[in-house]
């Protein structure tokens, strides 16, 4: 009997080695070996062979040289059986270092498969490379290379669980931290998203569907999507979504609870403000037990980011709230109208985002600019509602209001109390230097006072004072063309000017109710 018998004593003689069937994500396993027939005859013998739910994947290598190629082509790779004496007695050897060493593959289980052991004896081989298992062609029947090949990829799929729970968790406080900086709802619910989907090993075209829904007083409505609903943002959920995940968002709301499937979950959270969201996600396969708990340890944080969030807005709105009323009581005490600061800020913010500035910046700009004129509370009611001209002494004391307003919000370490300090103070300063309290030129003001003073004006103008009606918009607008480069910024004019139609939305918007 041949050495090719005798490897595979046990197997009956057969024409030709079949295929493996492929299945979806089956173990890869890499032949090297210079021998054709050792490459048919491990096929044929493994053809049935089925571990852990999943088939083999065969792919040949003759040479050193083709062996390394073939690694480059199959990273994840599961096991390698691989021949010691090739094209040189220690071509196998050279493939362990090139494993282990530059491609810094740990993962992949190596076993060395010999004819001519005294060319490579067991006991130096073990101890100088990194293999998994030494195995003499001759002891290899049909049973022993069945179970050396079980104990390897058991033990490669053991260590790909631990790498994967180690990225698993790295990952989490990478999601956790980044989530912890997203201040609005609808970018933190889309970020969710993103990091469960890498969690779950999801690719985004695999998504079917997932998204982060919110219920409203009335109706629940889509915060975040990808996949077959990313276009879907904002609207209502029950207009865009099958009537089955319908049905499992709702009774998520109802029971207050969360749920996991087989290819789906659905988690719910609560804020202690009473807050409900849903995040629904599917499309992939049964999570392992090692993901379900990354899932519940992510969504343990999400559920704090949720409630800090909610905390934040909640601060952000009655910060907000405390901002209009202290400039409404402003323009209450002149007699002038009560959504002129409504206007101004929102004026104020849609031109900081048409000159370029960040939502962000623009939002300190709309929240500020409603106090702008904050220190005419010290001003004496003769002068403020003093329905004719006034006198150049009078003129002064009201001019005054702009240090007293800077004066009044200078001392706050909060960024919004700062803008307003300075859009308070310069809000009166002219481009051309003419300007008041302190006589600042072009760029010397600041970009937040030369946005507000536009704004400001253009409202004032628009609407009825004490000492004068409103203008009409044509003669407004000629103004502010005349006033170009001379009170107002002439790049800031022309974006006005520009988008005029979207100021008027808001003007038409916050209009006064006779």
């Amino acid at each position: 009997m041949d050495q090719d018998e005798l490897l595979f004593a046990e197997e009956e003689e057969t024409d030709s080695a079949k295929e493996v069937t492929i299945e979806q994500d089956p173990w890869v396993v890499l032949i090297v070996d210079d021998e054709k027939q050792i490459h048919q005859v491990t096929k044929m013998v493994l053809q049935d062979f089925e571990f852990d739910g999943k088939k083999l994947e065969f792919h040949s290598a003759y040479s050193a040289l083709e062996a390394k190629q073939l690694l480059k082509q199959q990273p994840n790779a599961s096991l390698v059986l691989l021949d010691v004496v090739m094209e040189q007695d220690d071509a196998g050897l050279q493939i362990v270092k090139y494993i282990r060493e530059e491609l810094n593959n740990q993962a992949l289980r190596i076993i060395l498969r010999t004819g001519q052991p005294g060319q490579a004896p067991e006991r130096t081989v073990i101890m100088d490379y990194d293999i998994n298992d030494y195995k003499e062609k001759t002891e290899l029947t049909t049973q022993k290379l069945f179970t050396t090949v079980v104990t390897a990829l058991r033990s490669y799929r053991d260590i790909k669980t631990i790498e994967k729970s180690r990225s698993g968790l790295e990952e989490i406080i990478k999601s956790s931290a980044s989530l912890f900086e997203l201040q609005s709802m609808k970018k933190f619910a889309s970020g969710v998203l993103t990091q469960m989907t890498s969690i779950v090993n999801l690719h985004k075209n695999a998504l079917h569907c997932s998204f982060a829904v919110t219920k409203g007083v009335e109706d629940i409505y889509i915060l975040a999507a990808s996949g077959d609903y990313a276009s879907n943002q904002d609207e209502r959920a029950r207009d865009v979504v099958p009537a089955d995940v319908l049905d499992e968002i709702e009774h998520a709301f109802h029971s207050k609870k969360s749920s996991f499937a087989s290819d789906r979950f659905v988690i719910y959270f609560q804020s202690k403000m009473g807050m409900e969201n849903v995040i629904y996600m599917n499309g992939f396969k049964a999570l392992s037990e090692w993901e379900h708990y990354l899932v519940d340890i992510y969504c343990a944080n999400v559920s704090v980011a949720f409630e800090n969030i909610y905390l934040n807005e909640e601060l952000e709105s009655t910060q907000q709230e405390i901002i209009y009323t202290m400039g409404e009581i402003t323009e209450t005490r002149s007699k002038e109208t009560g959504h002129h600061v409504k206007r101004v800020a929102e004026y104020s913010r849609l031109l900081a985002i048409k000159y370029g500035l960040s939502e962000q910046e623009a939002e300190v700009i709309r929240l500020a600019s409603p106090m702008h004129d904050v220190g005419k509370v010290g001003i004496p009611d003769a002068i403020l509602n003093k329905p004719g001209s006034l006198t150049s002494e009078e003129f002064d004391v009201m001019k005054t209001h702009s240090n007293l307003g800077y004066e009044m919000l200078k001392h706050s370490n909060k960024q919004v109390l700062n803008a307003a300090a300075i859009i308070a103070q310069q809000h009166h300063e002219r481009y051309d230097g003419t300007g008041y309290p302190q006589g600042l030129r072009g760029d010397e003001i600041h970009l937040y006072g030369r946005i507000t003073a536009l704004a400001d004006v253009f409202d004032a103008l628009c609407s009825d004072r004490v000492y004068k009606k409103a203008w009409e918009l044509d003669r407004v607008m000629e103004l502010l063309k005349t006033e170009r480069g001379r009170h107002f910024d002439p790049v800031i004019v022309d974006l006005f000017i520009k988008h005029l139609d979207e100021f008027l939305v808001i003007k038409e918007f916050y209009k006064e109710q006779r």
